[in-house]
């Protein structure tokens, strides 16, 4: 049980009698990159949304490293290593790239950020921002708008914020939704670049983004768990086939 950093039992959210996620039992284990895939409508995000404790289950239990994380709220979580990212970019658009990052640093003064304090004082972050921002490709944007990003890179910046947090684990929501495939390629790199540390949990609905990227993938249909296992097992399961992938796959 000691390479478990997150599990779930009778995971279960429903919504005026409608069961959106229904009895799920999740095991990510510590270093890996787990996926949670499935078609719209499997109960993808409100399965993540529970996890990261902005909805709270209808019944189940949620634990991080040993700890039930189930009654807790997204701070208290953040707090303990676990942080997510989200399906909309959630950057500040007037502010530069070096600026998020260095927004998402301020954390380590603690609950003040500081927005009166003389920028002087802020540009000691100024170096580990800029390191962020190479890890994640955006060495040569760090003083442009968020706003004026392309898509793809607002989403690495965004990634980049989540990495200032430090966190042991990461929860990447559809990192590569609404990308070009040039993007869909350069995150998925990023990705990769990243994990090493960390465990990463991801939720996406396209199989083929997580084929080479993922140790471990989750099928979800109709809130419930219809498949595990590497990319191979899952990809030749006939129910996973029939339920997910469809006409376009077969």
């Amino acid at each position: 049980m000691a390479d478990i950093i997150l599990e779930t039992t009778g995971l279960t959210r429903e919504f005026q009698g409608f069961v959106a996620v229904n009895e799920v039992a999740l095991r990510v284990q510590t270093g890996t990159i787990h996926a949670l895939i499935g078609p719209n409508g499997a109960g993808k995000t409100t399965c993540f949304n529970m996890l990261t404790k902005f909805l709270q289950p209808t019944r189940g239990t949620i634990r991080f490293k040993g700890r039930d994380i189930t009654g807790m709220k997204p701070a208290q979580v953040a707090r303990l290593g676990l942080v997510r990212s989200f399906q909309i970019s959630a950057v500040f658009p007037h502010l530069t790239a070096l600026e998020n990052v260095r927004l998402a640093l301020q954390r380590a003064r603690g609950a003040s950020f500081d927005f009166w304090r003389s920028e002087a004082v802020l540009h000691r972050y100024d170096d580990r921002a800029r390191e962020l921002l190479f890890d994640v490709g955006l060495t040569g944007y760090a003083e442009t708008a968020a706003g004026e990003l392309s898509y793809g890179r607002k989403r690495a910046l965004e990634i980049a914020t989540t990495l200032a947090l430090e966190p042991e684990m990461m929860l990447l929501d559809e990192p590569t939704a609404g990308m070009a495939h040039e993007d869909v390629d350069r995150i998925v790199e990023l990705i990769k670049r990243i994990r090493t540390g960390r465990t990463i949990l991801m939720v996406e609905h396209n199989l083929s983004v997580v084929e080479g990227l993922c140790d471990t993938i989750t099928v979800l249909t109709r809130g419930s768990v219809l498949a595990e296992g590497d990319y191979a097992t899952v990809s030749a399961n006939p129910a996973v086939i029939a339920a997910y992938l469809g006409s376009e796959h077969v």
